[in-house]
């Protein structure tokens, strides 16, 4: 019997706009520099997280979605973490209240010591990796699979905790393509016989469908909801 994913809240990813890395072309995602304030949003990206709480808004309004039923939860990096303060503004929510929910497994994918603080050209080689076996780690960091069960873990987390609640994931690149990826399988999937969240995913977290993660790239500051 095919077992569909029921969410019990709606969803938004949203990537963090622009950064100081991303204009200076690096790669920065270990938690020891990626909070660093250094490497927070660029003045660019402080305008688009702006635009993007915008959007957000008028699509809250669109569904007739109050703002009390709003929930921001947001990778602990400081670009992250800017982009969902500005958005919280946007909304007039307090960045410090319940609404507003820091959570460690959004983090940045850690793609190791070989790529941190080196340049962006170095990506190609790190999605081709993942192309070839989503499963096998860059020297030190970690695999295309390894992040889809940490955001299984916080996905698991949010819908425990809230429901009803329209809620905007403010994270990064890459493990904002792989939440998008495991959450459309789960659509598809006829193989999982339980309802159990956990068991739903983890029966799409196989290399067929890991792989082609970069089939839902976001640029930075864009807002798209997981329908």
């Amino acid at each position: 019997m095919e077992k569909i994913l029921c969410l019990r809240n709606k969803y938004w990813v949203l990537r963090h706009g622009k950064s100081i890395p991303n204009e200076k072309g690096l790669i920065v995602s270990s938690m020891e520099n990626g909070i660093k304030e250094e490497y927070q949003l660029a003045d660019e990206g402080v305008g688009q997280a702006k635009l993007a709480g915008e959007l957000f808004l008028k699509e809250l309004k669109e569904r007739n979605i109050p703002l009390e039923s709003v929930r921001i939860c947001y990778s602990p990096f400081a670009r992250t973490s800017h982009t969902a303060q500005v958005v919280a503004s946007v909304l007039n929510l307090p960045f410090e209240g319940p609404q507003c929910k820091m959570m460690g497994d959004l983090r940045e994918r850690y793609f190791g010591p070989s790529f941190e603080l080196f340049s962006h050209d170095k990506y190609p080689e790190i999605w081709a990796l993942d192309e070839k076996d989503p499963f096998m780690r860059p020297e030190g960091g970690e695999s295309v699979y390894d992040v889809a069960t940490r955001l299984a873990s916080a996905l698991a987390i949010i819908e425990s905790e809230f429901q009803g609640c329209a809620v905007l994931i403010v994270s990064h690149g890459d493990p904002l393509q792989i939440l998008q990826t495991v959450l459309n399988a789960t659509k598809q999937n006829t193989g999982s016989s339980s309802n159990d969240l956990a068991s739903i995913i983890q029966a799409v977290k196989v290399p067929s469908v890991l792989s082609q993660h970069r089939k839902f790239a976001l640029v930075t500051g864009e807002l798209r909801p997981v329908e």
